[in-house]
């Protein structure tokens, strides 16, 4: 069950939407569950003889009652209340009970307070209810109201309960405001995509990527074509910020603006400083496009820290992996930035998702996250990536990893309670996998078709290593689709001449193989990235000889455990 708490200034204007038809002819029904007093609330859709302007002059007597002067600009109290798809439709007596209960845990009108303020509750569609209030009370004193928001929250949490509703995450006060219905009103009817809020919580956040202090992040705001002023103090010494859409105004022409606070709690500018202050970040080459970093290089650079990041978040300091689940999410929007067409959008939606992940309660303030800080930089620097070759490749592998990482994410925030961050880290997994089998069908393919070249006793050999290596795993590795991908790897390191058992062995070690969604893909890119492999297939491999190794006779000259062995190998050749 969802609140969602907003404040205007015209009751009439509200009322003619709830009882209206809605923007898609959506409401149906239009009534009354509940009200502050049922003999004075009057129900214009129930009753033909009662108008909008009659049911608006009841709510609003008592800010008229008051001075001009005194009558609070935003009169208007708003909170839309939703059961979650797949609940049960409740009726208009158990809404008029969650209306009541939701109205006194506010503060709008406690139970028993004959001075309370007026309120209704107006019902539409089967799955929600709009609680309306004038916020001055009978006495012309105002509501206690502080942190409305939050207790809605933890009522509609018990009322789920009691009720055998789905019980949503319970909030923590770490989440992004949410836009208000206004606001996403507006986005519709200017043809935004999405309110103004969300795209400049997207700006923001991307130009702080990988920044390497406020200036930069200052001038990246503006390049992206954002508003930006700054508040100074006397000495000059910028104390804070706000941005604002191109174009985005408000009734009276003037720019509708949005301090960093009011897009996220760690995007204003003292926390942004706070990320800033771990120290300068590893600008790598600098100066012309020639000394440019060449995209896949980047990519591969921030693969290993990225595992880095994922073991951390299995150890048992929290700071620190707090300080890379930011690290994490600022390599998240670099990637979404320079990424593919192909990726691009699902990268997008990754990154979104995880930005709840990166905050909690547990702070970050002492601890060093700026090498995976300078990856996220040296990404942005190196500039878009292509979808193919080496490029193409190197992208898998990170996405490879990141995949892991999110999935580390997860579980480390459902071990601390953390619902809303942990969903949210699954969602970024989610997003991850499918930009993953985008960007890796090309090279993994090619490399399929390498291993399949090889001679039969060639592959023999390398199943024998992992055989070795993956005592537990080796059956599902030599039937996975992707075993010819990790043969030629393999093939690939000892024609570079590393041993391949004593390398698969290594890489194993490197981090537990339980979240990986495909085995054989992990390691193909551990092995690729620690024995420094192009992420594409390379050198043509050795020709086949003329026979393949038979499962019968290997089974004759070898022992019951290389029969196995040979038999797994069989299965990839046909």
């Amino acid at each position: 069950m969802v609140p969602d708490i907003s404040t205007g200034s015209r009751t009439y204007g509200l009322l003619a939407y709830l009882y209206g038809p809605g923007r898609r002819d959506e409401h149906t029904d239009p009534h009354l569950v509940a009200s502050w007093l049922p003999e004075l609330a009057p129900d214009p859709g129930r009753d033909s003889a009662v108008t909008l302007k009659q049911l608006t002059d009841r709510l609003d007597l008592p800010v008229l009652a008051l001075p001009k002067d005194r009558r609070p600009a935003r009169h208007v109290w708003h909170c839309p209340v939703r059961t979650a798809p797949g609940d049960r439709h409740l009726t208009d007596a158990e809404w008029a009970q969650v209306a009541r209960r939701i109205i006194h845990a506010t503060g709008i009108a406690e139970e028993g307070d004959s001075q309370a303020c007026r309120w209704i509750a107006v019902r539409h569609a089967e799955d929600h209810i709009h609680l309306v209030a004038t916020l001055v009370r009978e006495d012309g004193r105002r509501p206690r109201r502080h942190q409305d928001g939050i207790r809605a929250q933890a009522e509609c949490r018990r009322i789920e309960a009691e009720f055998g509703l789905q019980a949503l995450n319970a909030g923590d006060r770490t989440a992004a405001q949410r836009p208000t219905s206004a606001e996403r009103s507006k986005a519709e009817r200017t043809g935004r995509s999405e309110p103004s809020r969300e795209m400049l919580r997207e700006s923001v956040r991307q130009a702080l990527a990988g920044a390497a202090n406020d200036e930069e992040f200052f001038r990246r705001l503006r390049d992206a074509g954002l508003r930006v002023e700054k508040r100074l103090a006397p000495s000059g010494d910028t104390l804070g910020y706000k941005v604002a859409l191109p174009g985005d105004r408000n009734r009276d022409g003037e720019p509708i603006w949005f301090s960093g606070s009011k897009l996220a709690p760690d995007l204003s500018l003292p926390k942004i400083r706070q990320r800033l202050a771990a120290g300068p970040l590893d600008d790598g080459p600098s100066g012309d496009d020639q000394n440019r970093p060449r995209p896949a290089r980047t990519r591969r650079t921030a693969s290993p820290l990225v595992e880095r990041a994922a073991a951390t978040l299995t150890a048992d300091d929290d700071e620190d992996a707090a300080a890379q689940l930011v690290g994490v999410g600022e390599l998240l929007d670099a990637l979404a930035q320079t990424s593919p067409v192909s990726t691009r959008g699902e990268l997008h939606q990754a990154a979104r998702a995880f930005e709840r992940a990166t905050r909690s309660h547990i702070r970050a303030e002492r601890s060093d996250n700026r090498a995976i800080r300078s990856a996220a930089r040296g990404i942005l620097r190196a500039g878009d990536a292509l979808g193919r070759g080496e490029d193409g490749g190197a992208t898998a592998m990170l996405l490879s990893t990141l995949v892991l990482a999110t999935i580390a994410a997860m579980h480390w925030h459902s071990a601390r309670g953390h619902a809303q961050q942990a969903a949210a880290a699954r969602q970024a997994a989610q997003h991850l996998r499918a930009a993953y089998r985008s960007s890796a069908t090309s090279p993994l393919s090619a490399m399929r078709e390498q291993g399949r070249r090889l001679t039969p006793s060639t592959q023999l050999r390398h199943a024998e290593a992992v055989s070795s290596a993956l005592p537990d795993h080796a059956d599902q590795v030599l039937d996975e689709p992707g075993w010819g991908a990790l043969a030629a790897t393999l093939d690939e390191a000892e024609r570079a001449g590393y041993e391949p058992a004593a390398l698969l062995q290594e890489v194993v070690n490197q981090r537990e193989l339980e979240s990986a969604d495909d085995v054989t893909d992990v390691l193909v890119w551990r092995l690729r990235r620690t024995a420094r492999l192009p992420a594409t297939a390379s050198a043509a491999p050795r020709r086949p000889g003329p026979k393949t190794v038979s499962h019968r006779q290997g089974a004759a000259e070898q022992p019951a455990a290389e029969a196995r062995v040979v038999a797994g190998v069989n299965r990839r050749l046909r």
